[in-house]
């Protein structure tokens, strides 16, 4: 499947990123502002335009990655955050119907796993994870090269599985920093970096953090390696000790010995991303 061309879309609140791949490599790109408060249907014409920008003969497939939940069998997508008017959107079978070729949708968690899976540091496991440490926490699920989304679609949200006072999100994500000590990530990320020592401080505990939530993922997953993503996993060298402090914790000694944890070096991801839906669909 890797010789054929392949269209891979990345929505957002605010924007649409389409890139046409072929040979793991991306061609072409287009981007386009969305009418995030207009109606469902002036989305999905903004969707289409710069997909057809792209378009090839030889475009086998199209894969999107939304930031929302998603019927996978069907394509139907819900409630789209910042898109107020995509509540219940039937997009599989819309852009199907409009274009002509295979359509296959995830959520945008799912699209960073496979997109690790087919073209970054997953590509050597048979059983991964990809886990976005950013705004939010969440993760994607590769299991014998293939990709679990549950019944709902809704395996890998460890982000809200509860941990002291609150979830798991609430301490190891981006939303620490605000919630514990009423500082954006990035302003804490700046002073560590140039050794304030309660930034410093913030990372260390932020890894500990962090660390017990990958040990509730060790033992219901056992990957061969996990792929970090997101903007926090940009700190990863201020929170890394700590957070394999942590997982010394663990019970099972073969399975940490054995673990890789690393850090997404995938500029364009998220459309890659959503391309390789298309491969694990073929797969």
């Amino acid at each position: 499947m890797s010789d054929k061309k392949i269209i891979g879309v990345d929505l957002g609140g605010t924007k649409v990123l389409a890139a046409r791949v072929s040979n793991d490599r991306i061609e072409q790109t287009e981007k386009t502002l969305i009418t995030s408060k207009g109606p469902a249907e002036q989305v999905i014409e903004e969707i289409i335009s710069t997909i057809t920008r792209i378009m090839d003969f030889k475009v086998a497939g199209i894969g999107i990655g939304v930031p929302s939940v998603v019927d996978v069998q069907s394509g139907i997508v819900y409630d789209v955050q910042n898109i107020p008017s995509w509540q219940e959107v039937h997009l599989k079978s819309i852009l199907e119907d409009r274009l002509q070729l295979p359509v296959f949708i995830n959520n945008d968690a799912n699209c960073f796993a496979l997109g690790e899976k087919h073209f970054g540091k997953g590509k050597a496991y048979a059983n991964m994870l990809g886990l976005i440490v950013g705004t939010g926490m969440a993760g994607g699920i590769i299991i014998n090269h293939k990709l679990y989304n549950g019944r709902n679609c809704g395996a890998g949200e460890f982000g809200m599985l509860p941990y002291l006072e609150h979830n798991i999100e609430y301490y190891a994500s981006g939303q620490f920093f605000e919630n514990v000590y009423d500082i954006s990530g990035i302003t804490a990320a700046q002073k560590a970096k140039k050794g304030d020592p309660d930034a410093l401080a913030m990372f260390e505990e932020f890894g500990r953090h962090l660390g017990n939530g990958i040990i509730n993922i060790l033992y219901a997953l056992d990957p061969e390696i996990i792929v970090l993503g997101g903007s926090v996993s940009q700190s990863y060298p201020l929170f890394q000790k700590t957070l394999w402090q942590e997982l010394q914790k663990f019970a099972y000694r073969p399975v940490l010995s054995n673990l890789k944890i690393e850090v997404s070096d995938q500029p364009d991801i998220a459309v890659l991303g959503a391309a390789a839906l298309v491969y694990d669909a073929k797969n």
